[in-house]
């Protein structure tokens, strides 16, 4: 088997897309199927915006990585990884420090596939091939206990993944024990989809991703909230993306900030 061809596991649907492989596809990544770009493109035609939601979303997760690096944090756990393309957490937070262990999480066969083959050889990053709504699993891992002291701070980045928790899988319970396990002065980074603004149809786009392999569950402003918990929020708060501490002030006055489509914001544990 050549490398070209390792990263598709012969478990994987083809008939349906799924929501790495289309995160990957907006990202400009070459490890999506045709089901995937066809169904992008029908999402990018009700929501013309879907490329830069996507672009703006990998820019915070590397500002929040860094910033987690300035306050000290060394260990990362990445829930709902997806598919590695340019720029991935390890290799952000390894040219801070080398020293520095990451643990991805997904579910999504592609993307833990593609994982394990970036990862190889590798001895402060691993892959959990486990589903992040059931924290137990993904918090007893051996790869998790190995690489991640949790009597130390984490980062734990929760980047686009709550609105793939469903209301019937307890999304503030999945929250909540995944925050208990963390030691003071951990962060938590989230970003999540919304219907608060009028630019997207939440419920539309619900609607559309019932024909893929992941539902999705847009959440108000006060629910995002709940996610934090009783983590104290840093500056500038739960914002939008684009608004989260960006390296270069936005004058353009023609910005629409709901373009974002997505709820951001990073919490510390007291």
């Amino acid at each position: 088997m050549t490398q070209q061809t390792n990263w598709v596991p012969t478990s994987v649907d083809f008939e349906k897309p799924s929501a790495a492989r289309l995160y990957d596809y907006l990202l400009g990544g070459n490890h999506n199927f045709a089901v995937d770009r066809a169904f992008a493109e029908k999402l990018m035609k009700m929501q013309p915006e879907a490329k830069r939601v996507a672009v703006n979303n990998r820019a915070f997760m590397r500002r929040a990585v860094l910033f987690m690096m300035e306050q000290g944090i060394r260990q990362f756990l990445d829930l709902g990884s997806g598919i590695p393309t340019v720029g991935n957490v390890h290799e952000i937070a390894q040219e801070a420090d080398p020293d520095a262990r990451v643990v991805y999480v997904d579910i999504e066969n592609v993307a833990v596939a593609h994982s394990q083959l970036l990862l190889e050889g590798s001895d402060n990053a691993a892959m959990v091939h486990a589903d992040v709504a059931k924290p137990g699993l993904v918090l007893n891992d051996a790869q998790t206990r190995r690489l991640l002291d949790f009597d130390q701070p984490v980062g734990l980045l929760a980047v686009t993944i709550g609105h793939y928790i469903l209301d019937e899988q307890d999304p503030f319970g999945v929250f909540d024990t995944y925050r208990d396990a963390l030691a003071p002065g951990s962060f938590l980074a989230i970003t999540h989809f919304t219907n608060d603004f009028d630019i997207f149809d939440g419920d539309k786009l619900s609607n559309e991703m019932k024909q893929s392999q992941n539902n999705i569950r847009a959440r108000s402003r006060e629910e995002v909230l709940r996610l934090f918990g009783d983590f104290e929020l840093v500056e500038p708060g739960l914002v939008t993306t684009s608004q989260w501490r960006p390296e270069r002030p936005t004058d353009d006055e023609d910005t629409i900030v709901e373009q974002d489509g997505l709820y951001a914001g990073v919490g510390r544990k007291p």
